[in-house]
């Protein structure tokens, strides 16, 4: 049950809060990361066990992941990893489109303090060398840390609780898309047009910046299917 990979997210694991809330991040990110499979049953005990935590955490996070999409809770059968699901991938981007293209045009319209600026960009250099040494996993958490701190920056805290609801079978597929589907370069520079748009104060053009990086899901996502149909519950849409 417990691999190294996963072991290693528990170490990594360093964002305070609850033994509850710490499970949840990182059974949630093994779950996007594939490293717990589709279908694959999950054990109350065998997790806290592994963890060295009682089982109400673990059933605790497994009720919010059951919320998320990411899992399956059947009473006295046991809980189950979840195929993706197209559906609520389009309906995520849909809400991720929406609220992200609103706070790209918020932050152009008040402006970003100079250190987000800073930030945004340092992040957009850091990703390019994960490019270029085929870093995927810290690319990807690259990726995240960039909305966070625009949403965070432009002071839509709110905003961002939204969007990492909603967005857990989004980023499954995110996750599947890089690098062979969606190139890493093609992401940075979605990143950096962004960045651009809001220091030069253009709102139109924030918007539209962002809404073509929250549309390449879109592309990616029929590749993926058809390359990973196994996974997909709804391989006709």
């Amino acid at each position: 049950m417990l691999t190294p990979a996963i072991a290693e997210l528990w170490e990594q694991d360093a964002a305070g809060g609850s033994v509850r809330q710490r499970l949840y991040r990182v059974l949630r990110l093994a779950i996007i990361r594939m490293q717990f499979a589709p279908g694959q049953a999950l054990s109350e005990k065998e997790i806290s066990d592994a963890f060295s935590v009682s089982r109400q955490p673990v059933r605790e996070a497994f009720i919010r992941l059951s919320e998320a999409g990411l899992v399956d809770v059947r009473p006295q059968r046991g809980t189950y990893v979840v195929g993706i699901s197209q559906k609520s991938v389009r309906e995520a981007r849909f809400v991720r489109e929406a609220v992200e293209t609103a706070v790209s045009a918020s932050a152009a319209r008040q402006g970003l303090a100079d250190k987000v600026i800073y930030e945004l960009r340092d992040l957009i250099e850091r990703q390019i060398r994960c490019a270029s040494s085929g870093q995927y996993d810290q690319f990807f958490i690259l990726d995240e840390d960039f909305h966070r701190v625009l949403a965070l920056g432009a002071g839509h805290e709110t905003a961002w609780r939204v969007i990492e609801e909603v967005k857990a079978q989004l980023d499954r597929v995110r996750y599947l898309s890089v690098p062979d589907t969606t190139p890493f370069e093609k992401l940075v520079q979605q990143h950096a047009d962004i960045v651009d748009a809001i220091e030069q104060r253009d709102e139109d053009k924030a918007r539209q910046a962002m809404l073509v990086h929250q549309s390449e899901i879109l592309i990616s996502l029929p590749q993926m299917v058809q390359r990973f149909s196994s996974i997909f519950e709804d391989t006709n849409g």
